[in-house]
């Protein structure tokens, strides 16, 4: 008994260092080296099977196949120009009112982050807003502020808007219509709140006039053929969650097609968007979900599965306001990948009901808009500003989260308890 108990004690020591240094990574290490050298340390002290391990990196597979394929569509549009263009003609509609460029960039973060999911949102829109703002004479945060919050707030509105929402919902992705019944008025509240909460804590610096005009970069019969891959891939994958089918296989074979295409019109080796996608970004993925196995096998997860399940038995609607609430939190304390992955086998285990699901899934979505290292976008963000030598400390983060993710998290949780219980 005294072995067994030093060896879970051993294992959830290493999953907190581990997660640790997958948030806050110290000496500048890649939070993949984190994540993969906590699964390789456990499984070499005997703490968790190899098999064991090995299950839990391969029941990944639908993840990795999605995460590749949208990587690679945005690589793509970012290659081309697309996303550049966009925000420039963001600008040019804007006419020289911050307050409507505010809103058009507003836009077109929401149907990036729904359609290409919150990563493309982070990684590529990110640096093209700010070009387009600092070329515009704008201010360039209140419009950065927009990518990191839209990228969490709007991650709920389809399965393919976020990759946690494969994770949380492995194996039993509720069908698009399902999907939309459930979340669709609850995303509306969260990005409604989000957007004149935001827009509000910035009003200060939307008021001076910018350039009324600027020049549009040229979008190149090749920019449009990827444009027109990303739509045709969109509507792939709606009619793939429509009939509940994996959303893995037939991102990554859209993506490669759309690739393809492009890549012969334009004569260009494929290899440049290969080199360009993160793919780091995998064993980050793989290695988190052996630390949750490793969770599992000490009988944390069974005891959340308890505790859950007691918790519904006595009330539904406070079930799902706690777990709410609870998970938006924990994703700020240990990243929204692993509480997305704890909560996904804690809901396998429990089977509670879906207004309760549907109350994780949002925590996991949207509570990271709470701190700079709620979630992997928001920490792609905030590498994509360093890169233009700007930065944004983790206090001046949590001020503006605390006033925009809060309300926005209790209104979206509000309006799904609603819509569930008619």
């Amino acid at each position: 008994m005294i072995a067994s108990t030093s060896a879970h004690v051993a294992t959830w020591v290493i999953a907190a260092i581990a997660t640790g240094g997958v948030i806050v990574r110290p000496w500048g290490l890649p939070e993949a080296v984190w994540a993969c050298v906590g699964a390789l340390v456990l499984v070499v002290l005997s703490l968790l099977p190899l098999s064991t391990a090995a299950a839990a990196v391969a029941k990944g597979l639908d993840v990795y196949l999605f995460l590749i394929g949208m990587m690679l569509l945005a690589e793509l549009a970012r290659e081309e120009g697309l996303f550049d263009w966009l925000a420039a003609f963001a600008v040019r509609l804007a006419a020289g009112s911050q307050q409507r460029l505010f809103a058009l960039v507003f836009a077109v973060g929401i149907l990036v982050t729904v359609f290409l999911s919150n990563d493309a949102t982070a990684v590529v829109l990110t640096p093209a807003v700010y070009a387009a703002a600092t070329a515009a004479g704008a201010r360039p945060i209140p419009y950065l502020y927009i990518c990191a919050f839209i990228a969490n707030a709007a991650s709920f509105m389809l399965p393919i808007s976020n990759p946690a929402n494969l994770v949380l919902y492995a194996g039993h992705m509720p069908s698009l219509f399902d999907w939309l019944a459930q979340f669709a008025a609850p995303s509306v509240a969260a990005i409604a709140m989000t957007n004149g909460l935001l827009r509000w804590t910035q009003r200060a610096h939307l008021v001076d006039a910018i350039a009324p005009d600027m020049p549009l970069p040229h979008l190149s019969a090749d920019g449009k053929w990827a444009s027109a891959g990303i739509a045709v891939t969109a509507v792939i994958l709606l009619v793939a969650s429509a009939f509940s089918i994996d959303l893995g296989g037939p991102t990554l074979i859209a993506a490669v097609a759309t690739a393809a295409v492009v890549s012969l019109r334009a004569r260009k080796s494929p290899r440049r968007l290969v080199r360009g996608i993160s793919w780091s970004v995998l064993p980050l993925v793989g290695g988190s979900f052996v630390l949750v196995a490793a969770l599992e096998h000490t009988g944390v997860i069974a005891a959340l599965v308890d505790t859950l399940r007691t918790a519904v038995l006595r009330s539904s609607t406070e079930t799902a306001w706690q777990t709410g609430l609870l998970v938006a939190l924990a994703t700020n304390l240990i990243n929204n990948l692993p509480a997305g992955l704890i909560a996904a086998a804690t809901v396998a285990g429990a089977h509670p009901p879906s207004v309760v699901a549907g109350a994780l899934l949002i925590g996991v979505d949207l509570g990271p808009n709470l701190s700079v290292t709620g979630s992997l976008a928001t920490i792609l963000w905030l590498v994509a500003l360093r890169r233009e030598k700007l930065d944004v400390g983790a206090v001046e983060f949590l001020r503006l989260g605390v006033v925009v993710m809060v309300p926005a998290l209790v209104v979206a949780l509000a309006v799904l308890i609603a819509v569930s219980s008619r």
